[in-house]
């Protein structure tokens, strides 16, 4: 499984983190009008079945389920007038909502709940 950040999204999580010895976890959940959404969370060590990668000095745990759908992804920093933050490149999307929130991955994505 191989996910890889973009030197300027090294950066940003590292800052944030502050060298807390605490990790970034990355996950794709239900949700978003296409189906499914990542989820970023702090956390203070892996579960006990979590994939660990570590880019950077900065640790990141992959729970299981999301490790498939996770696979080749480039997390990204972008900054810009409207809009500031981590973008998620998946080469596992079929299709991305427009605000690039959430995404479709073949035949195994959940049903989508409308943009509100």
């Amino acid at each position: 499984m191989t996910l890889s950040l973009t030197e300027k999204a090294a950066e940003k999580l590292t800052k944030f983190l502050q060298d807390s010895n605490k990790g970034i976890r990355i996950s794709v959940v239900d949700g978003g009008c296409s189906g499914y959404q990542y989820s970023l969370n702090i956390a203070n060590a892996p579960k006990a079945d979590d994939l660990l990668l570590e880019k950077d000095k900065l640790q990141i745990f992959i729970d299981p389920i999301s490790a498939p759908l996770l696979d080749g992804v480039v997390v990204d920093y972008i900054e810009g007038l409207t809009e500031s933050g981590l973008k998620f490149i998946n080469p596992n999307a079929t299709e991305t909502c427009s605000c690039g929130k959430s995404f479709q991955a073949g035949g195994c994505t959940p049903t989508g709940v409308p943009c509100s």
